[in-house]
């Protein structure tokens, strides 16, 4: 049984969005390989089934595709917001950042266009450097649209913490990070002055891409097309591995799996928003949100407890 979908806050916005949202890197082919158009479009079916109302994507997703998929098909379903990310220019090879008003401002007419809404509701930067941020022309650019009525909020989608701090300062009203029980630091250091500021918490890579699902081997394959065939080593991916046990304390009773316990303890963190699924089928949807549990509380609270103390044994900080 597939529990009722609750909402958060979205921070300081002014409106609430499901705590599970649908991310489509993986369903725009560019992560994981090619994705047929079907389950792209069953995906996102389900998700609306599901009662998700968030949706985050990029400029760059399926060279715009995914923007385009998501803006016709979410046009007449009410309450449903989009998140998308600018700042990336896919013209030459590799894809290089750009984040001069210039640029922005174009990727974000486009952008506008493709979704199909007068006010886009939500636009990050995506993964600026800090030099990048402090400059101010992607802020000041997002600033402008929305004080013209063309954006409901602006943010920045953070690779490093350094990032994320400066975006706090800068005034950012919505931050996304990763965000899972391997690398929890970075948001835990951060907390308070998220909450102080109101900041909308997006957490991406909860999953840690498949790793935190426990079902691999240490000489688990992947295809050429996919990111993870060059993320780790096999040294690290069996290093890894070894870690999970550490994470297992969390599964029992009403937490019935790893995957179970890893999306409970995003969700577990108040400050979180929403929690980003990347599935690539409708049955790997159905599946995360099944097993998200009835919560609050999300996870044992003993077990809880005791996992920071876990995490250090096996080197990972929390």
């Amino acid at each position: 049984m597939v529990p009722e979908m609750r909402s958060r806050p979205f921070g300081r916005c002014g409106f609430e969005v499901s705590e599970l949202s649908l991310g489509t890197w993986g369903l725009s082919g560019d992560g994981y390989g090619p994705v047929c158009e079907e389950d792209v479009d069953r995906t996102i079916e389900r998700a609306l089934e599901l009662g998700i109302t968030l949706f985050e994507t990029a400029d760059v997703y399926g060279q715009g595709e995914m923007e385009r998929k998501l803006g016709q098909r979410l046009a007449d379903v009410e309450g449903t917001r989009i998140v998308t990310k600018i700042g990336t220019s896919s013209d030459q090879s590799p894809p290089c950042k750009r984040f001069d008003a210039a640029s922005l401002g174009a990727a974000f007419d486009r952008s506008r266009e493709r979704i199909g809404r007068e006010v886009l509701d939500v636009v990050l930067l995506h993964c600026p450097t800090v030099a990048a941020l402090q400059a101010g022309s992607g802020e000041a650019l997002l600033r402008e649209k929305k004080e013209a009525g063309e954006l409901a909020a602006w943010g920045v989608s953070a690779g490093t913490p350094e990032v994320a701090a400066v975006a706090i300062e800068r005034g950012a009203e919505v931050l996304e990070m990763a965000y899972n029980v391997f690398i929890g630091r970075d948001v835990h250091q951060l907390t308070d002055r998220l909450q102080e500021a109101g900041i909308a918490l997006l957490a991406r890579s909860v999953l840690a891409h498949g790793l935190l699902v426990g079902h691999w081997r240490a000489d688990q394959f992947f295809l050429d097309a996919d990111h993870r065939s060059k993320r780790w080593t096999e040294e690290t991916l069996g290093y890894r591995l070894d870690q999970l046990d550490a994470i297992r304390s969390l599964v029992g009773g009403e937490t019935p799996s790893l995957m179970s316990a890893a999306v409970r303890f995003v969700l577990a963190n108040g400050q979180v928003s929403s929690a980003v699924l990347g599935p690539l089928r409708v049955d790997q949807l159905s599946e995360v949100v099944a097993q998200a549990g009835e919560g609050p509380p999300y996870l044992d609270a003993e077990a809880f407890a005791e996992l920071p103390r876990r995490l250090a044994a096996v080197g990972i900080e929390g």
